[in-house]
């Protein structure tokens, strides 16, 4: 689900930003607002951005090699790391360069009046991709808050087009403000105010899908829940306890488990595989992306 998912919140945003982009490079030079500037470069970043989650989607997909015996399901965390780069530096390092110096040397608008109606066309559209994002993050969201969501998803693409749409509508209402207040106070100074105010809005989102991407590539476990799960799954039958357990996620939906389990003593051989055969089963029943498991059976020293 979390890949098909991401796909299809990735498609959509695609489509929604080129379109977008496009539009407001045609608003621009129009009207020579840097407001509009600012925006255009942002949804050509977003575009690009949408680009390289379905690069690493595909990329994630490869067989395992010798090489990497693991396999490529991190492709998608790096891929996401650096959309994030792009954000930050694409984004917004053009849109406060841009707002700076039309603060410092402000030029009038002309036709203000169609950068106002692409905008309010752009909102629609980034509004349409942005609820496609959440409706597909409320899937596997359960019931955890949308900034719980976003700081423990192992799925790196919701979260990233989740903040991306929610970026780029906030920017458009801040690059609308500029452009307005420009219009009816007759200061042209607003419009580098609301392309600054851009820039800094995506700086903070930016930096905070850094954060999260570099945790995840670094390489995060299993979650408290999913843990408790796995734990629970492993306990039982001649299994008394879990010595010690070690998860790391290789990638959105493939999860390493690494375990020592207490059996009880004199067992035979045949009956220790049995035992292993079974807790195996028992966690990949509860945790599915438990993909890769490896038990090592010993005995309770505590009791021996």
């Amino acid at each position: 689900m979390s890949a098909s998912g991401g796909t299809k919140a990735i498609v959509a945003a695609l489509i929604a930003n080129a379109g977008i982009a496009a539009a407001k490079f045609v608003g621009f030079l129009i009207t020579g607002s840097s407001s509009m500037l600012a925006e255009s470069v942002h949804s050509v970043a977003d575009t690009s951005n949408q680009g390289l989650l379905l690069l690493g989607q595909r990329q994630a997909r490869r067989r395992a090699t010798r090489e990497h015996p693991f396999g490529f399901g991190r492709e998608r965390y790096f891929w996401s790391f650096v959309v994030a780069l792009m954000l930050f530096t694409l984004g917004s390092v053009f849109a406060l360069y841009e707002g700076i110096h039309k603060i410092e040397h402000p030029e009038p608008l002309t036709s203000p009046l169609v950068a106002v109606g692409i905008l309010v066309v752009a909102i629609g559209l980034e509004t349409y991709s942005f609820r496609t994002a959440i409706t597909e993050s409320r899937k596997i969201k359960g019931d955890a808050t949308w900034w719980q969501f976003i700081r423990q998803s192992r799925t790196p693409e919701l979260p990233v087009v989740l903040l991306e749409d929610a970026g780029a509508l906030f920017g458009l209402v801040f690059a609308l403000m500029g452009v307005g207040l420009s219009v009816v106070t007759g200061e042209p100074v607003w419009d580098g105010i609301g392309t600054v105010m851009i820039g800094v809005l995506l700086g903070i989102i930016a930096i905070i899908l850094i954060v999260e991407m570099k945790s995840l590539l670094i390489g995060e476990g299993a979650t408290d829940r999913e843990l408790d799960s796995i734990c629970e799954a492993l306990t039982g039958g001649r299994v008394d306890r879990v010595i010690h357990i070690r998860t790391q996620y290789l990638g959105p939906d493939e999860l390493l488990v690494a375990a020592k389990l207490a059996l009880a003593p004199r067992l035979e051989l045949s009956e220790v595989a049995g035992e292993i055969d079974s807790a195996e089963a028992r966690v990949r029943e509860r945790v599915p992306s438990a993909r890769l498991i490896y038990l090592e059976p010993d005995l309770d020293r505590q009791l021996v």
